[in-house]
C-alpha cells in the first residue's frame, strides 16, 4: 500500500519535469526524499582533507550585484511551485550534531610574556606549573606556558596569574587554524589566478625587480619532497611539540609552493627564485583539525625575526590574544612586514587575528572575475584583495590542484612586498603599504572599503613603483 502511494506521488512529478525541462537539482533530491533515502545532505562546501572552497561562480557578490541566482536548480527556475507541500531538508540532524565546535583555547593553560623569576616562583607557589619557558632573544623577553592549578576555572586562573604578575602580559593560550576551504572546480587552463592581477612571468621581470627575496612562513607541515621544491629553496623549522601528532601537509605545502615553487614544476611560484624559511607550529588535534597555540605563534615570529626575515606570511586565523599582539608589535618595530589572511567565516563574522592587528596587512580573496569570495571576512581592517578562488598550486603529496580561501590570497601580497623589499632593503613597511595602496585597482566604494580594502593588488606596478 505504501509503495503504491509513493509511486503515485512520483509519477506526476516526473511528468511535470519532463514537460518543463527543469527539475530540482540535485536531480534525485525530491525522489530520494519521498522514498526515504538515508543520504545526509551537508549545508557547507567543505570536502575531504584538502583546502579550497566554493566554485567561483556561486554565491559571490560585488559591485555588479548578486550572483548564483537559482543555485541548486538545473537552470535557475523551477516548475515545482508547490514544493512547500513536501518536507524539505538541507542538513540532517545527525550531520549537524556530528561536528562539535572546535575549541578556541587550551582548556587548562595560560601563557605570559615578561615574567620575572620572582613572579614565576610566586605562581608555582600558588599551584601553577611551568610547562614550557623560552627566551626570545630577538624580542628581549621571556615567554612561558603554565598549567593552571587544579580546581581553578580558567578565567579565574588567568586573573590570578595577572594579580601575581602585574607587570607581565598574561592571556589564554588561544588556538589558531589555517584558513582553508573545500576544493573548488577549475576549468583546464583557467587556474592561473595570477593572470587576473597581471603577475609577471619570468620573461616579464624588469631589471630592477628580480628574485632573490627571502620570505618567512608560519604554517602547517610541508612536504619537502614535492616536485615544487626541487630547487631546495625551502628551510623548515618545526617548533610544534614533537610529542603531538604532526599536522597535515596540505595547507603548508600549497602556500609554500604558491610563494616559491620551482619555475620548472607544475606549480611555479610567484617568486621561483626566492628562499622560504617556513616555521611549522601546528599539530593535528583531531580529524582535519590542524591547530597552533598562541604560545607557539609568538615563538615563530621570534625565530623568523632572529633569521633577519623581513616579510612574513601567516595564512591562519584565530581570536585576539595579548601575547600575540605584543609579539606582532615587537616584530613591526623591527621593520618586519607581516601579511595575514582575512578569514573564511563569512562577511558578518568578527575580525580574525593576526590579520586584524594594525601592524599586519590583512588580505581578502576575490575570484577570477574580481568578485569577493563569499566566505571572506570583511571590516575596516581589510587592506587589500588578491586572487583566492581556484588558485593553482601544489597538492600535499605530488602534482597540483586548485585551492580556495583567503589563505591563498595572502601569498600574493606577501610576494609583492618581498619583491619590493628585495629591490630596496631599506624600504619601510609604511612605504610598502603606500606603494601597494597607490597602485591597487579600486573595486568597491571609492577609496578604502570593508570589502576590498584599498582594492585588488596590481602586480604590474610592483616593480615600476619601486625606487
Amino acid at each position: 500500500m505504501l509503495s503504491t502511494l509513493k509511486l503515485a506521488l512520483i509519477a506526476p512529478l516526473a511528468a511535470i519535469a519532463l514537460v518543463g525541462g527543469d527539475i530540482l537539482a540535485p536531480r534525485h533530491a525530491m525522489v530520494s526524499q519521498i522514498l526515504g533515502s538515508s543520504e545526509a545532505l551537508a549545508d557547507d562546501d567543505d570536502g575531504g582533507d584538502d583546502d579550497g572552497g566554493d566554485d567561483d561562480d556561486r554565491g559571490a557578490s560585488g559591485r555588479s550585484g548578486s550572483y548564483g541566482a537559482g543555485a541548486g536548480w538545473s537552470s535557475g527556475r523551477s516548475l515545482f511551485r508547490f514544493r512547500d507541500l513536501f518536507p524539505r531538508r538541507s542538513t540532517s540532524r545527525r550531520a549537524r550534531a556530528s561536528v562539535p565546535p572546535s575549541p578556541t583555547r587550551a582548556p587548562d593553560e595560560v601563557v605570559g610574556l615578561g615574567f620575572s623569576p620572582a613572579q614565576l616562583e610566586q605562581l608555582t607557589g600558588a599551584g601553577f606549573q611551568v610547562l614550557e619557558q623560552d627566551t626570545m632573544a630577538t624580542f628581549n623577553v621571556d615567554v612561558a606556558k603554565l598549567r593552571i592549578p587544579s580546581g581553578l576555572r580558567l578565567d579565574a586562573a588567568k586573573e590570578r596569574a595577572r594579580t601575581l604578575a602585574p607587570s607581565a602580559v598574561v592571556d589564554f593560550n588561544h588556538y589558531y587554524r589555517p584558513e582553508q576551504r573545500a576544493e573548488a572546480r577549475c576549468a583546464a587552463g583557467d587556474c592561473m589566478a595570477r593572470t587576473v592581477i597581471g603577475w609577471p612571468t619570468a620573461q616579464d621581470w624588469p631589471g630592477a625587480c628580480t628574485g632573490g627575496a627571502t620570505i618567512g612562513l608560519v604554517d602547517t607541515a610541508i612536504n619537502p619532497e614535492h616536485d615544487a621544491f626541487e630547487d631546495n629553496n625551502v628551510e623548515i623549522i618545526r617548533l610544534a611539540d614533537r610529542k603531538l601528532p604532526e599536522s597535515g601537509k596540505q595547507h603548508g605545502t600549497a602556500v609554500a609552493a604558491l610563494l616559491v615553487g620551482s619555475a620548472t614544476s607544475r606549480t611555479p611560484g610567484l617568486i621561483p627564485g626566492g628562499k622560504l624559511i617556513a616555521v611549522d607550529v601546528f599539530h593535528r588535534a583531531g580529524r582535519q583539525d590542524d591547530r597552533s597555540a598562541a604560545f607557539d605563534l609568538v615563538r615563530a615570529l621570534n625565530a623568523l625575526a632572529g633569521r633577519q626575515v623581513r616579510v612574513i606570511n601567516m595564512s591562519l586565523a584565530g581570536p585576539p590574544n595579548l601575547l600575540l599582539g605584543e609579539a606582532v608589535k615587537k616584530a613591526a618595530e623591527r621593520g618586519i612586514i607581516m601579511v595575514a589572511a582575512a578569514g573564511n567565516s563569512g562577511p558578518r563574522a568578527e575580525p580574525v587575528y593576526p590579520a586584524a592587528y594594525e601592524e599586519v596587512i590583512a588580505v581578502t580573496a576575490t575570484d577570477k572575475r574580481k568578485r569577493p569570495y563569499r566566505r571572506a571576512g570583511r571590516g575596516e581592517h581589510i587592506d587589500f584583495a588578491a586572487p583566492g578562488v581556484s588558485v593553482w598550486t601544489a597538492a600535499s603529496v605530488s602534482g597540483a590542484r586548485p585551492k580556495t580561501g583567503t589563505s591563498f590570497a595572502a601569498p600574493f601580497v606577501t610576494a609583492a612586498a618581498a619583491l619590493m623589499k628585495a629591490s630596496d632593503p631599506e624600504l619601510a613597511p609604511r612605504r610598502v603599504r603606500e606603494m601597494l595602496s597607490g597602485s591597487a585597482e579600486d573595486l568597491g566604494e571609492p577609496g578604502k572599503d570593508p570589502v576590498f580594502g584599498w582594492g585588488l593588488l596590481n602586480a604590474r606596478a610592483i616593480c615600476k613603483t619601486a625606487p
